[in-house]
């Protein structure tokens, strides 16, 4: 185990949150509020935490798989722990457990929290709060690894273990390169989400907390009612903007590049937008008289649908009053997810369509016995390596929720929020049904629960098996 490697990483990212924590203390200046003192403070205590820890450069660079999942594993949770310092410090969350699940939260775009009162908060801790949806959509360590120079192999280990989806690939033969185009394309169209909510009727603050939160599919708003207050053509910009981060950005990279063709043979965008379709379709119907007009219905439903299928967490609507066949759908969604690399949650448009071919498969093969049939996703054969770690993943993935309903069930809520809460947090969605709907949060939960649901949003964002690799006997042994 390299562990000099490791902690130097590690140290690095605290150097890299103490030049986050520059914007939200620049923003208490502008605005005059005390909560500057609180960020400075951070920055020190992050910048100097990390100094002493890059102090001696490891002699061995070399890192491989294991390694690579570590340093994902234990980099999310010491960075939410950081990320946590200005919560308790400007006194908008005192509670270290509740402001560790706020950071977590936005770190991995779940958009679960614990707050009642988000518009009385200063509008430097509401920026940071949105900033951790930015910063956490794309990847902690995929920034990192587009800016401090690594080796390859290394790269690809931490990228693989942060990136979403049963597959990573690289898009050009450099894994630093690939992180600056993924970041470049990121950046860009949050650049461009900001000016349409600008131009929108928005002013530059809300435009800007919103853009951060929408690309980053983190759903943290600024406002108690989410984006209901919002003109509807911001909400329809939301809408589209939020649907945009769900897709594959390999096949943003593909258009770029204008390799139209490569970019249609990937089923998974196709697929995306037909599940958007369909669930919209089938709520509109089931919902017909519930809103003022049809483009009042077709505005809230598209932005609801919009909004879970990408695991973002805004609301327009509150959408635990709705009929039960909306709600399953809903819950559907939340399950199913966005594009596999993506900035999206949950568990990924391509599993469920290698699932489903691998279900077909094997229904043909119990019908021809001697038929050799391959699963194929986008005209290739899907891998060995691909279809167990797919097959693991769903093991897994079940036995994290199971775990996890039962911890949470000790503090007597009802089945309907136990169950959403457990599937909002492991898929990072972020509202849930019932306490946790868009009109109530996970204030009510207790520490421990909420410890459990902190567990359930790191895991989610990692795909699982950084976090349980820590758990892992064999893992700590030479």
């Amino acid at each position: 185990m390299n562990f000099a490697m490791i902690f130097y990483i590690l140290g690095w990212i605290l150097n890299f949150n103490a030049i986050f924590l520059v914007l939200p203390l620049v923003t208490a200046w502008i605005y005059q509020e005390q909560a500057w003192i609180s960020f400075a403070a951070s920055i020190v205590i992050s910048l100097t935490a990390g100094l002493c820890i890059i102090h001696r450069k490891p002699r061995k660079k070399t890192l491989y798989a294991k390694e690579g999942f570590i340093i994902v594993a234990v980099t999310w949770i010491v960075l939410s722990i950081f990320w946590s310092f200005p919560y308790m410090m400007t006194g908008a969350i005192p509670s270290f457990v509740d402001a560790v699940f706020e950071s977590a939260s936005g770190l991995t775009t779940t958009g679960a929290s614990i707050l009642t009162q988000v518009e009385s908060l200063p509008k430097s801790v509401l920026l940071w709060r949105n900033f951790s949806n930015w910063i956490g959509g794309m990847g902690v360590l995929v920034f990192v690894m587009a800016i401090l120079p690594l080796s390859g192999g290394s790269n690809m280990y931490m990228m693989k273990a942060e990136s979403p989806g049963p597959s990573v690939g690289k898009l050009v033969p450099h894994v630093k390169t690939t992180a600056k185009i993924l970041y470049g394309i990121y950046i860009v169209i949050t650049l461009i989400a900001f000016l349409c909510l600008r131009f929108g009727g928005m002013d530059t603050f809300n435009a800007l907390t919103a853009a951060f939160a929408t690309a980053g599919t983190g759903g943290f708003a600024i406002k108690n009612d989410s984006f209901g207050s919002y003109p509807a053509i911001c909400q329809a910009l939301t809408t589209i903007f939020m649907i945009l981060f769900g897709v594959n950005f390999n096949v943003y990279y593909l258009l770029i590049k204008k390799r139209w063709k490569e970019a249609w043979k990937i089923s998974e965008w196709k697929i995306y937008f037909g599940i958007i379709l369909a669930a919209a379709g089938i709520i509109l119907i089931d919902t017909k008289g519930m809103f003022h007009s049809i483009s009042d219905a077709v505005n809230k439903v598209f932005f609801q649908v919009g909004t879970i299928i990408t695991t973002t967490g805004f609301a327009t609507d509150d959408f635990n009053q709705w009929p039960e066949l909306s709600r399953t759908v809903l819950v559907f969604l939340m399950f199913i997810g966005a594009c596999a690399g993506s900035t999206g949650g949950g568990i990924k448009v391509s599993r469920l369509c290698i699932w489903v071919k691998t279900i077909i498969k094997e229904l043909d093969v119990i019908v021809h016995v001697r038929n050799v049939k391959k699963v194929k996703l986008d005209g290739k054969a899907v891998g060995h390596e691909v279809m167990r770690s797919v097959n693991v993943y769903f093991a897994a993935y079940i036995l994290i929720f199971v775990l996890s309903l039962f911890l949470i069930t000790f503090d007597e809520f009802d089945l309907i929020t136990n169950f959403t809460s457990v599937a909002a947090t492991l898929n990072n969605i972020g509202p849930g049904l019932g306490m946790t709907g868009p009109a109530g949060n996970f204030s009510q939960f207790s520490d421990v629960s909420k410890i459990v649901l902190i567990f359930d949003m790191l895991a989610g964002r990692l795909e699982l098996f950084p976090m349980l690799i820590l758990f892992a006997p064999s893992t700590w042994k030479k």
